[in-house]
């Protein structure tokens, strides 16, 4: 049972690191967007639009 425990441990604690490393990318291209926006709100930028697809009938 020793043996067990120790390696469902093992697979927890991997499956712990990459979620906690997952969230912290995304926390962190996060901010990035934010503290673009914010700066782009400031500096008076126009946000550029995003290109529709034409649609045929």
């Amino acid at each position: 049972m020793s043996a067990w425990l120790s390696s469902a441990n093992k697979a927890m604690g991997s499956a712990r690191g990459q979620a906690t490393a997952a969230a912290k990318r995304e926390v962190a291209s996060l901010q990035t967007e934010t503290a673009r926006q914010i700066i782009d709100f400031w500096s008076g930028k126009t946000p550029t639009p995003v290109a529709r697809s034409k649609k045929r009938r």
